[in-house]
């Protein structure tokens, strides 16, 4: 499985608490998310306010993108919510699925 990262804007999704991008598995789009707790713990954001949240996630786009990159390879390609635990979870390579 082929799983790349576009270089497109996240966007905030204020009623859910997430930042949502696209992943492209295998060349086919494929959204994705991380919670605002997430980019809290792991991410520096200050706040679950838009600019915390969006500027967390470009400071952790590299880790966040590796992260996103193998849970899409454990869960066939199926569109993820990155929780917190996830960036705790062994195996959870930090140099995976990097490429724009």
């Amino acid at each position: 499985m082929q799983i790349t990262f576009p270089d497109d804007e996240p966007v905030f999704d204020g009623a859910n608490l997430t930042v949502r991008f696209l992943a492209r598995v295998d060349g086919e789009p494929v959204v994705c998310s991380i919670t605002a707790e997430a980019l809290e713990d792991h991410f520096g954001a200050e706040s679950a306010l838009e600019p915390a949240l969006m500027a967390a996630f470009d400071r952790g786009r590299q880790r966040i993108r590796s992260v996103c990159a193998e849970a899409l390879d454990q869960n066939n390609g199926e569109g993820v919510v990155l929780h917190s635990g996830l960036f705790r979870v062994e195996g959870m390579e930090p140099d995976r699925g990097t490429a724009a």
